[in-house]
């Protein structure tokens, strides 16, 4: 299977837990400022894209000097430098991508990329968002994922759709059978794993599933 890790310019909480999961395998992609969370775990990465305003001089040589290709776009563009660095991805066909320090910062650049994963043409490829061990991916109905975890977990499904049909959830403190989510609804949220794994199938729209464990839990209420 092939994936592809990108990082974005926002938070990167956590650090530690996201190098813990990159393997030698992975392709590091990078949306301009991305870069500088990329060397700071002692990574290079394949690809920088972006107008690239947010790196200074001496890191684009670094960079070039490295061997990074570098895709520079002009300031007045019509994408954030992380959706074209996703099309960039997307292209290459890999199984999965992973968006990693995509949160923080400005609110509507962190909802945008948030719904970045929802677009239509990415139907192809399996989309994640990571944030200090939070993990959200894109479900797509007619699908079904296993959430491997630990009892105690977060689970939680955001629907991105008018309506997602036909959900069923078992493995969790409150199970679904054939259930019916609604846009904008929080019934959904803050189920919990009652054992090691959770199945959950959706039959039509789209979810934002989203996990944790309730360690992490714990610190985010300090």
């Amino acid at each position: 299977m092939t994936r592809i890790i990108i990082f974005a310019h926002g938070l990167l909480n956590r650090p530690e837990s996201l190098r813990s999961i990159i393997t030698a395998t992975d392709r590091i992609f990078c949306a301009d400022g991305g870069a500088y969370h990329a060397l700071a775990l002692g990574l290079t990465p394949e690809y920088v894209i972006g107008d690239l305003d947010s790196l200074s001089p001496e890191v684009v040589h670094q960079l070039e000097i490295k061997g990074v290709k570098l895709c520079r776009y002009p300031m007045d563009k019509d994408q954030t430098d992380l959706e074209l660095t996703l099309q960039h991805a997307i292209a290459e066909e890999p199984d999965e991508i992973v968006l990693a320090a995509a949160l923080g910062g400005r609110l509507d650049q962190t909802l945008a990329n948030i719904l970045l994963l929802s677009r239509d043409e990415y139907h192809s490829t399996q989309l994640s968002l990571v944030d200090g061990g939070q993990w959200a991916t894109l479900m797509r109905g007619p699908q079904t994922r296993i959430v491997q975890g630990q009892s105690g977990d977060i689970l939680s499904l955001v629907p991105l759709t008018p309506l997602v049909k036909g959900v069923d959830l078992s493995g969790v403190v409150w199970p679904l059978a054939d259930a019916t989510l609604t846009f904008g609804s929080t019934f959904s949220i803050s189920n919990a794993l009652a054992e090691r794994q959770a199945t959950v199938t959706i039959r039509e729209g789209k979810v934002l599933l989203v996990h944790f464990d309730k360690d992490i839990e714990e610190e985010l209420r300090q």
